[in-house]
């Protein structure tokens, strides 16, 4: 009976054995994994290489320049050596982490008979010839007259066209093509771009300096704007302000937008703002019995009047106020000084990425020939005029550094020159590119730190169109495609942004990992003891079997 039970009870210690090592095997074969895969955080797969790659990204900016000889603008000898191609590359001395280079690419050729005509002409605005139809954006044609040609005034070298043409004077040098090539360059970089150009639009990722706020005036790139006019008539009962608000924009602003029309979508309205006043107390002065506003009160202008626009609260587009502000009756005639004292000009201030006020002030003898309110009928042409000059300050469109006895074209009838928006298009996708990569660098860099974050494959995606984006607008940029390349750059920034600012990402929806840890060990740690302790005892069992000592005679 003893031996039966001895083997019984051996039986079942080797039965609780098993089922012990059962139980372990299945909590750590099929249980862990199983924990651990319905629990992990999905994560797609990020491009980090290329992200990290795109802040030693070099760009190279190259300006095809086609450059025609007209007969006698360069010694006989060296005309014979035509066509060829010549390249002058720079880089911008920037401290950004991105190194940008500029390559202007000249091709040497000689002029053809009609152009050979057309440059015959009494004067330089006569003889510009219409631009090639197969000139591309960003491209330029540089024509070299004779030394002795009256195209141009005697004491003037070069002029710049109004559309992607320019003229420059040539030389009976032996080293003529050397000359000429350094003028050449000039006008090129005038025309397309120079550093000023390049340090406006990386204005926000260049460390601050004394520069900074004159290099943040112009708008940042964005997809569209909204353009918006006020009239501000803080006095109705002596003023009745009539302004052609619908026609001046017809003639003077959608020619002008329309001209701008490949940086951006835009539109335009306007209202009119009764009892809307500046909220500054203008300062009278009793000698010229009138009112002033001085420099340091123009910043305390706009917060008062902006919360009665209400047209940013809905928009997805920057706006740009364009304010006209009749002053009332009780504060009229008001000038605005500047920091000098003196009255200003156009009567007008701009403010930097918002819009600008002008003034208008109604003629003093209006109020003695009329009963109140007197009819007030606004010049448009001449707000106009200051509005539109304020557009392209926003813009960054200011007027290029010219180099020396060089004559400059007069503005076209939209307002812009066709290199300007060459120009402009340089501007935005190089600070395109950069808004892009420092948005994808961020968002590698927050997820790389947060692990715990869900990476859906939409969000994958939107960085993989990004990253290739940005490539693609720096090898058309290289190439000399600037049309392709500010598109490219667009869809780099939309991409990296959508991206970015998905709902996704919001580190907020997630438990910290110690907090699952919380969570789980009440939970797992009942069911674990039990097994853990058998093991060990199962462990210590069959390690003390196996040194059991032999028994000796």
């Amino acid at each position: 009976m003893a031996a039966a039970g001895a083997a019984a009870t051996h039986l079942e210690v080797a039965r609780g054995k098993r089922a012990a090592l059962f139980f372990a095997a299945v909590a750590i074969v099929l249980g862990l994994p199983l924990w651990w895969k319905t629990t992990e955080t999905y994560r797609a797969s990020l491009p980090y290489s290329q992200i990290s790659g795109l802040n030693a990204l070099q760009l190279r900016l190259m300006v095809p320049v086609t450059v025609v000889f007209t007969r006698e603008s360069v010694p006989l000898d060296d005309q014979e050596k035509l066509p060829f191609t010549v390249v002058h590359e720079r880089e911008i001395p920037l401290k950004y982490k991105m190194k940008i280079k500029c390559r202007f690419q000249k091709a040497y050729r000689r002029a053809l008979d009609h152009e050979e005509e057309a440059l015959s002409s009494g004067s330089v605005q006569e003889a510009m010839l219409d631009e090639p139809q197969e000139q591309a954006e960003g491209s330029l044609t540089v024509y070299v007259i004779s030394e002795h040609s009256s195209l141009l005034p005697q004491d003037m070298m070069s002029y710049i066209g109004p559309k992607r043409t320019a003229v420059v004077r040539g030389i009976m040098h032996r080293e003529a093509f050397n000359i000429i090539g350094r003028r050449i360059v000039q006008v090129a970089q005038a025309m397309s771009l120079t550093e000023d150009v390049l340090a406006a639009a990386l204005a926000d990722h260049l460390p601050e300096d004394k520069w900074s706020a004159e290099k943040r005036r112009p708008l940042k790139s964005s997809l569209g704007y909204e353009i918006t006019f006020s009239l501000l008539n803080p006095d109705p009962k002596s003023h009745d302000v009539y302004w052609d608000i619908e026609g001046a924009v017809r003639r003077y602003v959608q020619p002008f937008l329309n001209a701008l029309g490949a940086a951006g979508n835009f539109s335009v309205d306007s209202q009119i703002l009764y009892y809307a006043m500046l909220g500054v107390n203008p300062r009278f002065d009793s000698a010229s019995s009138s009112y002033y506003l001085d420099m340091h009160s123009l910043p305390h202008v706009i917060n008062p009047v902006e919360s009665r626009l209400g047209s940013s609260a809905a928009s997805l587009y920057p706006v740009l106020n364009f304010l006209l502000y009749v002053p009332e009756l009780a504060h009229s005639p008001l000038y605005i000084q500047d920091k000098d004292g003196a009255p200003v000009a156009t009567n007008a201030f701009h403010s930097p990425r918002w819009g600008g006020i002008m003034v208008y002030n109604v003629d003093s003898k209006t109020y003695n020939a009329s009963v109140l309110p007197v009819r007030v009928e606004v010049d448009m042409v001449r707000v106009m005029e200051v509005f539109l000059a304020q557009l392209r300050l926003l813009f960054g469109i200011a007027q290029p550094q010219l180099p020396p006895k060089c004559l400059l074209s007069g503005p076209t009838s939209e307002g812009l020159m066709t290199w300007e928006l060459d120009r402009l298009l340089w501007a935005r996708s190089v600070e395109n590119l950069a808004t892009a990569t420092t948005t994808l660098t961020s968002l590698a860099q927050l997820l790389g730190k947060i692990s715990n974050i869900v990476i859906k494959d939409d969000v994958a995606s939107e960085v993989y169109k990004a990253v290739a984006a940005v490539q693609k607008s720096a090898e058309e940029l290289a190439s000399g495609h600037l049309a392709s390349a500010f598109v490219a750059s667009q869809e780099a920034v939309t991409s990296s942004e959508l991206a970015f600012f998905d709902p996704s990402l919001l580190h907020l929806l997630y438990f910290p990992d110690d907090q699952k840890f919380a969570i789980y060990i009440p939970l797992f740690l009942p069911m674990a003891v039990p097994i853990l302790l058998s093991l060990v005892k199962i462990f210590l069992e069959t390690r003390k079997s196996w040194r059991k000592p032999e028994k000796t005679d």
